[in-house]
This record gives structure tokens, C-alpha cells and sequence, in this order.
């Protein structure tokens, strides 16, 4: 079984910063996408950004410029630096990986795997 365990959001003032990590456990894992989700108040859970292992990142317009995703293969996590945030930022941020569980050396079937979801607040 793997978990993906997220840090805490937080509040942050409009035009500040917040950054948020997710790392991977249990089960030796294989990752191949990771990246991050988020569900604003009342709307459906849309893309944040998302970095595959060979570094191609994808970011959705609405972020394209003040959010930076990064990830450590070597500890399965991944990063999302949010800066000058918005009260539109404002939402539930659930961190996504794609990968395969790997038993006796072999990775199995590609998988989606999600976070618990972790709340950031935008708000002066």
C-alpha cells in the first residue's frame, strides 16, 4: 500500500507565499507523474501542476508563472511553491502521483494514488 502524506497548508495574505511537500511511503513504489490537484470552494477538483520523471512539467493557466512544482526522486516527494497567491488560489490541494508498486523487483500495473488533501486559505 502506498500513502502519500501532504504538510500542512495554511493561511497565507493575498500576494503572499506558501509551500506545500508530499512525500510517498510505504510499499517500494516506482513514480512516474506527480504532481498536485486542487479543489476550490463549491467547484470540481481541477489540475494544479504536474512534473513526470524525466522533468516535463504541466501547469494550469491560472497558476502558469507564480507556482513552481519540483520533485526528489531519491525521496519520492514532491513540492508545490506557491507565490503571490490569490483568494482564488484558495482551495483544498490534494497532492497526485501516478506510479506502480514494486514487489520482488517487478512494478506492476501503473496506479493513481491520492493525498489526504490539505487546506490553503488566501485571505487578508
Amino acid at each position: 500500500q502506498v500513502h502519500l502524506v501532504e504538510s500542512e497548508g495554511g493561511l497565507a495574505q493575498p500576494g503572499g507565499s506558501l509551500r506545500l511537500s508530499c512525500a510517498a511511503s510505504g510499499s517500494p513504489f516506482s513514480t512516474y507523474v506527480m504532481g498536485w490537484y486542487r479543489q476550490p470552494p463549491g467547484k470540481q477538483r481541477e489540475l494544479v501542476a504536474t512534473q513526470s520523471t524525466s522533468g516535463t512539467t504541466n501547469y494550469a493557466v491560472a497558476v502558469k508563472g507564480r507556482f513552481a512544482i519540483s520533485r526528489d526522486d531519491n525521496k519520492n516527494t514532491v513540492y508545490l511553491q506557491m507565490n503571490n497567491l490569490q483568494p482564488e488560489d484558495t482551495a483544498v490541494y490534494y497532492c497526485y502521483a501516478e506510479g506502480s508498486v514494486v514487489r520482488g523487483g517487478i512494478a506492476g500495473t501503473p496506479e493513481d494514488f491520492w493525498g489526504q488533501g490539505t487546506q490553503v486559505t488566501v485571505s487578508s
